[in-house]
């Protein structure tokens, strides 16, 4: 199944609902025009699907193997990755003082969102250099920016981020992995770390790891975790890889997906290495400020798995659709002559309608958000920066979590549109949902994501961020009121009662929102595991209606370029179509989701009842 970039939409969104334009007019983007972002899409274009794309059957039939403690790829994933690194893509948003180009991050995400749609196995390695690039520029040392930002930037070395251990999932408190000074102001760190993505492999001449682990005389639980830079070679004065480091690659994981992506167990301080026992590592900032250093490695993975769920939503999407479009199968409904291709059964439409809006919408949803960040970044303006990051902020665990859980979906309908074929893994419709599966899971759960939503966003502020948003999503609900009412002059009879029908379910799932913020400032101050016992319905209830105010949008910016006859008539008309169809079918779902939320002291006094735990 062939793979190709949804340029037309992803052109769409950052104009009409990102807003591009005002995102290059910050100060910074001066030489970044319009007609270079188009040319880095084309160009985006063609690497990926030329490239990337014929990778992810075959890594997903011929994973990486482990011996010895080295890890090999595919030399078809190795030549890739050189072409990968060679094409700057690597250093995309990066600063070019740096190697990188500079580019707005919202620009950087469309091009992020297609390497993860053409491979998401393959993807996962740049993904986690751009985080650890990050987590330097933001706390490393002068020293260690220059030892390492550039060689990750080029792509000539990678990066990983080290947490968990096998005693310590996402309870980060329980970390034993211990580093202890020596004369020379470096570390050596001994201890074992599990799911270590791209941990050990054969792609990139060195692979520099961010460690937390605890000092001897560190305090317990999470005040006592500091961050290190472990690189497998260590650095040579000439800035090469040297000798090589006290860590091992002890095996990989039996995934059930993404399995080109090899998952590693590393051991720290087995003296398996040329420097004697313990792994040589250089202290990122402050002694016991790690975790906090790690967030930021942390947020900017999780709004880059929130794209993989956009990613691999787009891939099953389109391979669905294929699919329906060829399979023959059983007359139409109302009556053939003889049978019809399944996109024309009611209900196939529904799952390929599903499958396109739930797509689209988060889409739309982290497009925005992205360039919420470059305005929190970029903008001159003091409170404009300040109010974008905290929508960038609040937006970062619904990208993450609604758009995850939307690509199990997605994924899921994509095996039941294909029938019986779909359980069939030579089709590969299995394999998207296998990969899709492990999103809602890694970077932190869904649970995690909500309870960030809640307990770090919204009790806060006192939920003041998204009562902003809702504000703003009254000001495109009143646009619609406008739009309908104009369709009913001109006899667009059928226009006026899908943008009718928008509107109010628009307005019915703020009105869900609304209640359920409301119950979880009441509630938390005496019942905080009322609030909590919701927390996933209410992260669920946010994405949905953040889609739906972006869907709505659309049909306002399309309406307009329509009427201005600007743009493609025929992606106009479909964009409609998926926005009306989100507001039918799926906008609906913040109402029950809202009830699940406001029902959260109930749920938690049965469960105590319920004999779980």
């Amino acid at each position: 199944m062939t793979y190709t970039v949804p340029l037309a939409d992803i052109r769409f969104v950052l104009k009409s609902l990102a807003g591009l334009d005002q995102v290059l007019a910050q100060p910074g983007f001066e030489d970044v025009s319009p007609d270079l972002v188009d040319a880095i899409l084309e160009e985006n274009a063609r690497f990926v699907e030329g490239v990337v794309a014929p990778l992810n059957r075959a890594g997903d039939t011929h994973p990486p193997t482990w011996r010895d403690g080295a890890v090999t790829t595919s030399a078809a994933h190795v030549e890739a990755f050189k072409a990968y690194a060679a094409g700057g893509w690597q250093g995309l948003q990066h600063p070019a003082q740096w190697g990188g180009q500079g580019l707005p991050k919202v620009v950087a995400a469309c091009a992020n969102e297609n390497i993860n749609a053409a491979s998401l196995a393959f993807s996962l390695c740049p993904l986690l250099t751009d985080g650890v690039i990050e987590a330097l520029l933001t706390v490393g040392s002068e020293q260690l920016r220059q030892t390492y930002v550039p060689k990750l930037v080029s792509g000539a070395w990678t990066g990983t981020m080290n947490l968990t251990e096998p005693q310590a999932g996402s309870d980060l408190a329980l970390v034993r992995t211990r580093a202890v000074r020596q004369d020379d102001g470096s570390y050596r760190l001994s201890g074992q770390k599990i799911f270590i993505t791209y941990g050990e492999h054969d792609l990139a001449e060195n692979i520099i790891h961010l460690v937390l682990a605890r000092t001897p005389d560190a305090p317990a639980g999470v005040k006592g975790i500091s961050l290190f830079v472990v690189p497998k070679f260590l650095v040579t004065a000439q800035g090469e890889p040297g000798a090589r480091n006290d860590v091992w690659c002890a095996s990989l994981e039996h995934k059930l997906g993404i399995h080109a992506s090899p998952t590693a167990v590393l051991l720290y301080g087995s003296g398996k290495g040329e420097v004697g026992e313990g792994a040589v590592g250089y202290l990122v900032g402050e002694e016991n400020r790690g975790l906090e250093y790690m967030f930021i490695m942390m947020n900017a993975a999780r709004y880059a798995v929130g794209q993989q769920g956009i990613a691999v939503s787009e891939r099953a999407y389109q391979q669905a659709l294929a699919y329906a479009r060829e399979r023959v199968q059983g007359r139409a409904i109302e009556g053939s002559a003889g049978p019809v291709a399944i996109a024309h059964h009611p209900d196939v439409q529904r799952m390929l309608l599903t499958m396109r809006a739930l797509t689209e919408a988060t889409r739309a949803v982290a497009y925005v958000a992205a360039a919420a960040r470059d305005l929190a970044v970029h903008h001159p303006d003091a409170d404009t920066r300040v109010r974008n990051q905290a929508f960038y902020e609040f937006l970062v665990p619904v990208v993450k979590g609604f758009s995850t859980e939307c690509a199990v979906e997605v994924a899921s309908l994509g095996v039941q549109v294909h029938g019986g074929m779909g359980y069939i893994e030579e089709t590969g419709a299995a394999q998207h949902y296998r990969d899709a599966r492990i999103l809602p899971i890694y970077e932190g759960t869904t649970a995690i994501q909500a309870n960030d939503l809640i307990g770090r966003k919204l009790l806060r502020d006192g939920g003041e961020t998204a009562q902003a948003m809702l504000e703003a999503m009254g000001g495109t609900a009143a646009e619609l009121d406008a739009e309908a009412a104009a369709a009913q002059a001109a006899g667009q009879q059928e226009d006026a009662a899908a943008i009718g029908l928008l509107r109010d379910n628009l307005r019915r799932a703020m009105h869900a929102q609304a209640e359920a913020l409301g119950f979880m400032r009441n509630q938390a101050a005496g019942n905080v595991r009322a609030v909590f016992a919701g927390s996933v319905p209410f992260l669920m209830l946010t994405g949905v209606l953040h889609g739906g105010w972006q869907m709505a949008r659309a049909v306002l910016a399309c309406r307009k370029m329509a009427r201005a006859g600007e743009g493609d008539a025929a992606f106009l008309q479909a964009k409609q179509a998926t926005a009306f169809f989100y507001g039918a079918h799926l906008l609906p779902r913040a109402g029950a989701l809202g009830a699940a939320v406001r029902a959260g002291d109930i749920v938690d006094t049965w469960a105590a009842c319920a004999n779980i735990t």
